[in-house]
């Protein structure tokens, strides 16, 4: 099940089993794979055309975007020939999300599409007669896909071991990672959106709470189910019913979710039973707490016992871990991130880079370690300004031109299947699957205000492959998609060049 978050951000998040957000062992210390000789693409002279297709023109005029607003980049996948078109393809512009097709590949080309991502479990004391005699402590190395099922896992598996109740405390160690502080209403003003919550070590079910609305009209209300249990947090059980006739239409709105208070989630309205059954998902306030809450609130639910506090801390020096949970791969990860472009899932991934290779996850070392990688493929002349690497920022860069480039290497790739199938596909499915156009093409979405984008590959008649990138940049940037749209059939025409060339 995908849960479709509306924002003005990158906007949709997917749930792992039935409540999955786009909102899931032996111990060993995951490494990353050593960097493979460079299969980068040799590319063609730079070609700009004079001219747009015409139909992409026409939709850029209907939309109102200046043609110098916008830059566009469409080739041959294998790079070996000019570009069919390339209008303005050496502006660095905001690409929105597609900047994740940046990180997503350095990942994959870093760590190998078999990485994964393990959080170790330690014991500090003995377990006698079903207690645990001491504390017990939860590792986070970055792990972006920690959710609900799999935290029931885990501490399933500790019950397993015979551990009922814990005479101590439960100390959560995210030490991985070093994050300056965030404050998640400083993007867009929207702090209860998921796609706005800040990338941690030991990031729990997104830090998002997915509620489920059933109606019941003989008892009048709606059952409201709540994932995951958050200790320390009234959850209102029932809402009740909007009068018999009330159009679902701005649901989220008709039930009017009251979230300021961190020790209360409820609601001030109603709602329609003409939704049926609906999923919702926020991220509550106070989201340093939302993993003690979790952790906390799902062992007892599990009718486990503690005697202490859940609290942040160190894994004491020397200690082993009794046993570790060990993530999906990183070829599923990266699928769940461009399907559904899950902005904290992408900053996870960013994140590990820079503490695979320099021991800490940070902002500074993941853009070190991007910057290394991208420079020793293509050089530093267009180095893409990354940010926080899931494309939510004023701040990010990237050419159309540095993108396709980096796409023609990826089409190269021993990590090309993993890449490509993690693209939408027109039509079909991901952030695509309304997509209007004709084509056969996977593509990454972006969407910011302002800021609009699409890049991937798209299938042409003749049965080759095209590397497509188009960015546009102006306060109409929302109403681009048509324009996009007829980039790709374009594409997939195989009409060869616009006009002559001009090279440069």
């Amino acid at each position: 099940m995908q849960v479709s978050v509306t924002g003005r951000g990158t906007r949709t998040l997917s749930w792992a089993g039935a409540a999955v957000l786009a909102l899931a062992p032996l111990w060993a210390t995951a490494q990353p794979r050593p960097t493979a000789p460079s299969n980068t693409v040799a590319m063609p002279t730079p070609v700009q055309r004079v001219a747009l297709p015409a139909s992409v023109d026409a939709a850029l005029q209907r939309a109102k975007i200046p043609r110098e607003a916008v830059a566009f980049y469409v080739a041959e996948a294998e790079g070996r020939s000019n570009p069919r078109l390339a209008w303005r393809e050496r502006e660095a512009l905001n690409p929105a999300s597609v900047m994740k097709l940046v990180t997503t590949y350095a990942a994959l080309d870093l760590l190998g599409p078999a990485y994964v991502w393990r959080t170790p479990v330690y014991l500090g004391g003995t377990v006698d007669n079903g207690s645990l005699q001491g504390n017990l402590y939860l590792q986070g190395r970055g792990d972006p896909k920690l959710v609900m099922e799999r935290l029931w896992l885990l501490l399933r598996r500790l019950q397993g071991m015979g551990v009922k109740t814990i005479a101590g405390d439960i100390v959560l160690d995210r030490s991985a990672f070093a994050l300056p502080a965030h404050d998640a209403a400083a993007f867009d003003g929207e702090p209860f959106r998921p796609y706005n919550v800040a990338p941690d070590a030991l990031l729990l079910n997104y830090k998002s709470t997915a509620m489920t609305l059933v109606p019941d009209e003989r008892a009048g209300v709606a059952r409201v189910q709540w994932e995951p249990p958050l200790a320390g947090v009234r959850q209102q059980a029932t809402v009740p019913l909007a009068p018999v006739g009330t159009d679902c239409g701005d649901w989220r709105s008709t039930l009017q979710g009251e979230w300021a208070d961190p020790t209360r989630m409820g609601f001030a309205g109603q709602y329609p039973a003409s939704c049926g059954d609906k999923m919702w998902a926020i991220a509550p306030p106070e989201p340093q707490q939302f993993a003690a809450r979790a952790v906390e609130g799902m062992w007892r639910e599990l009718g486990g016992k503690l005697t202490g506090s859940v609290h942040e801390g160190r894994v004491p020096a020397g200690l082993k871990p009794a046993f570790a949970a060990e993530s999906p791969t990183l070829g599923e990860v990266v699928r769940d991130i461009n399907k559904y472009s899950n902005n904290v899932m992408t900053q996870q991934v960013f994140l590990t880079i820079g503490l695979e290779q320099s021991g800490v996850g940070s902002l500074q070392s993941a853009n070190e370690a991007l910057a290394r990688w991208w420079s020793s493929r293509w050089g530093a002349s267009e180095l893409p300004v990354v940010d926080n690497g899931a494309g939510l920022s004023r701040e990010a860069r990237i050419s159309a031109h540095a993108l396709g480039r980096m796409l023609h290497t990826a089409w190269a790739s021993p990590v090309m299947p993993e890449f490509i199938a993690s693209l939408p596909i027109a039509g079909v499915d991901g952030t695509l699957r309304r997509s209007r156009t004709q084509a056969s093409a996977h593509l990454k979405t972006g969407t910011l205000r302002d800021s609009s984008a699409l890049a991937g590959y798209v299938d042409g008649a003749s049965g080759k492959r095209y590397v497509l990138v188009a960015l546009v940049n102006h306060p109409n940037a929302a109403a681009a998609r048509p324009a996009m749209e007829a980039l790709v059939d374009w594409a997939a025409r195989d009409s060869g060049p616009v006009t002559a060339s001009v090279q440069r």
